[in-house]
């Protein structure tokens, strides 16, 4: 599963709208929404704060095992 499905489902498991999730970590929607839609490729500092917001690490949502 791409990285941005995988943080939209993990948001969507959590049930935490794109709105609080940005306002939990101090971004916009719009970012939250770039991120999922894999229209921006976040920070490391931005991805931490995504994994702790949601209770994940980043292999969970961010790695990718492109062979």
């Amino acid at each position: 599963m791409a990285k941005n499905l995988r943080m939209k489902a993990a948001r969507a498991a959590a049930d935490i709208s794109q709105d609080e999730l940005a306002k939990k970590i101090g971004v916009t929607r719009q970012t939250i929404s770039a991120v999922e839609n894999g229209d921006y490729n976040p920070t490391i500092n931005l991805c931490i704060a995504i994994c702790r917001a949601l209770g994940k690490t980043l292999d969970e949502l961010f790695w990718t095992d492109d062979k």
